[in-house]
């Protein structure tokens, strides 16, 4: 089943990409866990380059807007955040250690905001795909919180739908040839 996605401020061509929420069967072998921290472009490119990540995609989670866009998410009538679903092989990276990495890729201490970025659609959360996620991202926090003076703003929640954004969001930096999106200030 295929939806399509139309764009309000281009005249680019709708894309069609799977049906959300995303499918949850990754590659065979893999786990999922899904993560916001800002622009989800960066986001992403940060987890790609992780030994053990075997496939990534960006897209929209933990609002209430079914098939949301990415201009309806910007103008924040979605509750929906940026977010980067991530299928990673347990064999080769633990889902702890990808919480370690969540953590050095943005600042955690602010809330609806990762640099110049603005907005609840740039919030810190992680969301959760079982007890055992949710234990993990717990400790993690609190490991990371003795390390801080300012209080950790992440959410911690069950996961939700994940709506797939549009193609051209995907692996932007790769086809954009752009190197960052944001400044993380600590």
């Amino acid at each position: 089943m295929l939806f399509r996605h139309r764009h309000t401020s281009s005249d680019r061509p709708a894309e069609t990409h799977g049906a959300p929420p995303f499918p949850a069967d990754g590659p065979p072998g893999t786990e999922r866990a899904t993560f916001a921290a800002g622009c989800f472009w960066g986001i992403e490119a940060a987890f790609r380059e992780i030994e053990g990540v075997a496939q990534t995609a960006v897209g929209y989670t933990g609002g209430s807007a079914p098939e949301p866009t990415y201009e309806q998410v910007c103008r924040h009538t979605t509750g929906h955040a940026e977010a980067v679903e991530v299928y990673f092989d347990p064999a080769q990276v633990s889902y702890e250690e990808l919480l370690e990495h969540f953590w050095k890729i943005h600042n955690p201490t602010t809330r609806n905001r990762q640099g110049f970025d603005i907005g609840s659609q740039y919030r810190s959360a992680i969301f959760f795909h079982s007890p055992a996620q949710e234990a993990a991202a717990n400790a993690s926090r609190d490991r990371e919180q003795a390390e801080r003076r300012k209080q950790i703003v992440t959410e911690i929640v069950p996961a939700t739908a994940f709506y797939r954004a549009e193609e051209y969001h995907q692996r932007y930096f790769e086809k954009s040839g752009r190197a960052a999106c944001a400044v993380t200030l600590r």
